[in-house]
């Protein structure tokens, strides 16, 4: 019976890491392929000769080290602020008690509600009046904005799980808020700020509505971008394309390693109390 019971657990494993990883071994055979071989061969065919030039094509052509720095500057930026905001928010929320936090907590809630397609057209009005559009500045107040709910919402749901003994011993000593807010509760709260960290991150590089409408001048393109520049009124270069998305995905890839063990811990942390 047991026997029975881990086959079918290492099957549904199976199946699962197959359907994960498909479609990356998939994109990275279709970057090797030349069009003819795209078009023409079976969907699921290894290329007959791997194309590496489609790397350096993509490279060049898809000036992906300005997209990248870019897509780097605008992710980099935002991922602060969010930190910062979302933990003083979340702290104030969770451990100072105050008639309104609920309310406050409530307004944060209904932020996750709000889609991001309602807001461009008055995001737009309001960026032109201030002369920040077709600035970094455009993609960063509302990537700030639309993050920032959901790292308020990890956040105080940790931060609700520590001790009160903590502060309290340290108030004793002579601490003042923010000195335990620095050096006690954002140090034990860096699983959930991983966590925090890795969701902006993915969110806001793979972004592309916001930029499309904000972003006009090929300077400050992000990576989404150079896709475009493979695709022509009589011809689309689909081997360059794949090519460009793999050098794409690795950033969130390795960063998604890199950080995978803290990341499961901030999933899971503030679930259990003390």
């Amino acid at each position: 019976m047991k026997s029975v019971k881990k086959g079918i657990v290492y099957t549904l494993f199976a199946i699962l890491i197959v359907t994960q990883m498909y479609p990356l071994l998939w994109l990275l055979t279709y970057s090797l392929k030349t069009n003819e071989e795209i078009l023409g061969s079976s969907f699921f065919s290894l290329p007959a000769s791997p194309r590496w030039g489609n790397y350096k094509e993509a490279y060049e052509a898809g000036h992906y080290l300005q997209y990248l720095f870019n897509s780097v500057f605008v992710t980099v930026l935002t991922m602060v602020c969010v930190i910062l905001l979302s933990s003083m928010a979340a702290y104030a929320i969770s451990r100072f008690r105050w008639k309104l936090a609920p309310a406050v907590m409530l307004i944060f809630l209904i932020g996750l509600m709000i889609p991001l397609q309602a807001t461009l057209l008055p995001l737009m009005i309001i960026f032109k009046n201030m002369n920040i559009l077709n600035t970094h500045l455009s993609l960063i107040l509302p990537y700030i904005a639309f993050q920032t709910p959901v790292a308020v919402f990890i956040l105080s749901g940790f931060m609700k799980s520590v001790p009160h003994e903590i502060e309290e011993s340290a108030y004793m000593d002579g601490a003042s808020v923010y000195r335990i807010f620095r050096s006690i509760i954002l140090p034990i709260s860096v699983p959930p700020v991983m966590t925090v960290c890795i969701l902006t991150f993915i969110n806001i590089w793979n972004e592309y509505i916001l930029a499309a409408t904000f972003i006009s001048s090929e300077k400050l393109k992000t990576l989404p971008f150079g896709v475009y520049t493979f695709v022509s009124q009589y011809s689309v270069n689909y081997g360059n394309i794949g090519a460009f998305l793999v050098m794409g995905a690795v950033p969130v890839i390795l960063l998604y390693f890199i950080l995978s063990e803290k990341i499961t811990k901030g999933m899971v942390a503030g679930a259990v109390k003390g």
